[in-house]
């Protein structure tokens, strides 16, 4: 994982050694920055001043120039998504964005996907090859459902991908160290002991891991996945987190798409 310093206007946003190998991929996760507008936050859908965000947003354009940006009403589904032509949707308005989905795919160059998180697991997904590019949110209810394993199927039925040839980025999430569940929602990961550890009646969940499980059953190579290794709870100056902060309003975004 490579952080880097760029002016999005004094933030900082991250990127993966991976992705950052292939000149025809473009990839960015933001962070958060508390000297700019509601900490740098990329969502819409929070009750923050839409002027406020959307500022913040062109930042982003302006980092990017001549891109259209894709937003979807992510609903902790296991709904997938391709983006077939290159028009704008839901970047400036919530009402324009794709509804209720939680993983975008494209092969259409001049195109960011985007995914908007504090908690759950945003993954950056590029094949070289076919020159295909996905980007997933995964909650607890979407690993459960194995969104990111239904997106890698999804690239190889519609796009030919072979799954040898995926390069994966697994974003910064809450991880195991900081995400305390009930059995309500670790008895969904019974089949796997080492996705949790048992501390009293909790379970510390492990969502990175239990994604980049699901990334092997589909068929990638372990060298092509990368962790960020970032908790957002314990960077929460730099993360919007959920839990740590008591239900924050704040969103950082992960991006990708195919270089124009």
């Amino acid at each position: 994982m490579i952080v880097k310093k760029t002016p999005l206007y004094q933030s900082v946003d991250m990127r993966f050694k991976n992705l950052s190998k292939y000149p025809n991929c473009t990839h960015i996760i933001t962070q958060k920055d508390n000297s700019q507008e509601c900490g740098f936050s990329l969502a819409l859908h929070t009750n923050e001043n839409p002027k406020s965000i959307l500022k913040n947003r062109e930042a982003i354009q302006q980092k990017l120039p001549n891109r259209e940006f894709i937003v979807a009403d992510q609903t902790h589904s296991d709904h997938i998504q391709i983006i077939k032509t290159s028009h704008e949707q839901g970047w400036r308005e919530l009402s324009t964005a794709i509804e209720d989905c939680d993983a975008l795919i494209t092969d259409q160059k001049g195109i960011m996907l985007t995914i908007l998180t504090a908690d759950c697991v945003p993954i950056l997904l590029f094949d070289p090859k076919r020159e295909i590019v996905s980007a997933v949110h995964a909650g607890w209810n979407g690993t459960y459902k194995k969104i990111l394993y239904k997106t890698v199927k999804k690239m190889i039925d519609e796009f030919d991908c072979n799954p040898k040839n995926i390069i994966a980025g697994i974003a910064p999430s809450i991880s195991r160290c900081c995400y305390e569940v009930g059995e309500d929602v670790a008895r969904y990961f019974f089949d796997d002991e080492l996705a949790f550890d048992i501390v009293g009646d909790k379970y510390m969940l492990d969502l990175p891991y239990i994604n980049q499980q699901q990334l092997l059953q589909a068929g990638l190579n372990p060298k092509s996945i990368e962790l960020s290794n970032i908790c957002t709870a314990c960077e929460v100056e730099n993360y919007f987190s959920y839990r740590k902060e008591n239900g924050c309003s704040g969103r950082f975004m992960s991006m990708i798409g195919l270089s124009i």
